[in-house]
């Protein structure tokens, strides 16, 4: 347990935490729903000893302090996948948005295209080894961790412990900042009359012993409201969500018939309500993995009858599909749309 010495001799307040961060840094920024909410309004706080500091994420949640107007010239957002954070300061020309399959994202950081000077990440506490999870978001940020100068992670009595290869040793930490704050939900909203026939149709090409992917949005999860009737679902994806929760616990997804990881729910990322913030918490049902694992096309082709449920913004008379912006207007990003339409054309059955 000597680690325990090593662990409190990091732990600083938010403010010093951040005070690491230079001008002209680039800081990577985990997301979804580890958006590290209180370091984030502590860096904003240093706006005007800061110049040219780039923060680059995957969806950040929440109302993106670095992002706003007052802050241009001091950080810049370099967005693999643009949420409500950065959205405007995308389309208003104060940030960037990098296209880029969600595969593809951690290679930028193992390969040295994009070095990081501070990684800050959102964990669960230590266990008795040590190890900090990830928690409800793997993603690109283990391959960060991995090559970062600085690490500074703010560690959350209320991130759930998620499984899989999700975990860091304490040693690895540089500062330490302890919180106690809710993670950010997503409700499942009611759906559309459109979306509950979409989601119909959907439901009746799928076969039983079918492993799933589902996205955001109304149609994927009126999917699974209509696949009531069907035996041994699986899940390979990047999002687990509250509607697979309410799907394994009404028996239909089990993965007995998944030939990849048979009985286990495979994702990268976690983002829902509460109760499935406490659904994950050291359940082995779930294992959440980096997406050059979970997003690669050859590993998701592994699962037999494999179907990919996606939404999309845009379709034209030609049957052209666009997920990423309405005309001009960056909404969110390819994210792993193409992973696995790829993976599932690939797939047997």
């Amino acid at each position: 347990m000597k680690w325990i010495y090593s662990y409190r001799s990091k732990i600083v307040s938010a403010e010093e935490a951040v005070s690491v961060v230079k001008s002209g840094d680039r800081v990577f920024v985990s997301g979804n729903a580890a958006t590290p909410y209180v370091l984030l309004h502590a860096l904003a706080e240093r706006k005007d000893e800061l110049r040219n500091v780039e923060i680059v994420h995957v969806l950040l949640l929440g109302d993106g302090p670095l992002a706003q107007p007052e802050m241009e010239g001091h950080f810049r957002h370099r967005s693999l996948f643009v949420g409500s954070a950065d959205r405007d300061a995308v389309n208003e020309g104060r940030a960037d948005y990098v296209p880029i399959f969600l595969h593809e994202v951690p290679a930028l950081f193992t390969s040295g295209a994009l070095p990081v000077d501070v990684a800050i990440i959102h964990t669960a506490p230590p266990d008795e080894h040590g190890f900090l999870s990830y928690g409800v978001e793997v993603l690109a940020t283990k391959a960060v961790v991995e090559n970062a100068k600085t690490v500074i992670a703010q560690v959350n009595e209320k991130m759930p412990r998620v499984l899989g290869d999700s975990f860091v040793h304490i040693s690895r930490i540089d500062k330490i900042v302890e919180v106690s704050e809710d993670l950010p939900e997503l409700k499942l909203d009611e759906f559309s009359e459109v979306e509950k026939q979409i989601g119909f149709h959907i439901a009746n090409l799928i076969e039983d012993g079918a492993t799933l992917q589902l996205g955001i949005g109304g149609i994927p999860n009126a999917t699974l409201f209509f696949v009531k009737d069907k035996k041994d679902l699986g899940i390979h994806t990047e999002m687990c969500s509250d509607g697979i929760m309410e799907a394994i616990e009404a028996g239909i997804v089990t993965g007995a018939k998944k030939t990849l990881h048979p009985g286990k729910v495979i994702a990268t990322f976690v983002l829902g309500t509460s109760k499935l913030y406490d659904y994950v918490d050291d359940n082995p049902i779930l294992e959440v993995h980096p997406t050059e694992y979970t997003n690669d096309p050859f590993i998701i082709a592994q699962n037999e009858k494999m179907v990919a449920i996606n939404s999309a913004l845009e379709v034209d008379l030609t049957g052209q599909v666009c997920s990423d912006s309405m005309g001009y207007h960056i909404y969110s990003g390819f994210g792993g749309q193409v992973d696995f339409i790829r993976g599932a054309a690939r797939s047997k059955g």
